[in-house]
């Protein structure tokens, strides 16, 4: 049974940082990443990762963000800086296993206060 778990969400002020961590289990993931959602608007993409390392990041993010993984451990990791008010939402990992079936895990709260 295929399990995300976030971790690494609060509050944190503007211009602050935080870390958000995906711990997944139960398969191999070729692509993995983080998504949010803000209040009323619909889920977007932040920024994906390959198996090979390489990365892809939301216009919105660019320059803020850095998406990392372990293969060894099935983790992702979203590390963003420069917090605005807009980044406020719920981030939500995702996992595609080889067989390119999609997973979310439950999401993790970010609140950004100006």
């Amino acid at each position: 049974q295929v399990q995300l778990v976030e971790s690494g969400g609060g509050l944190v002020q503007a211009g602050g940082s935080l870390r958000l961590s995906c711990a997944a289990s139960g398969s191999i993931f070729s692509t993995m990443g983080w998504y949010r959602q803000a209040p009323g608007k619909q889920r977007e993409f932040v920024a994906t990762i390959t198996r090979r390392g390489a990365g892809a990041y939301a216009e919105s993010v660019e320059g803020r963000a850095t998406i990392s993984r372990d293969n060894a451990e099935n983790t992702v990791t979203l590390t963003m800086s420069n917090l605005k008010p807009e980044d406020t939402a719920v981030y939500f990992c995702k996992a595609i296993s080889l067989r390119s079936d999609e997973y979310w895990g439950q999401g993790t709260q970010v609140t950004v206060s100006s």
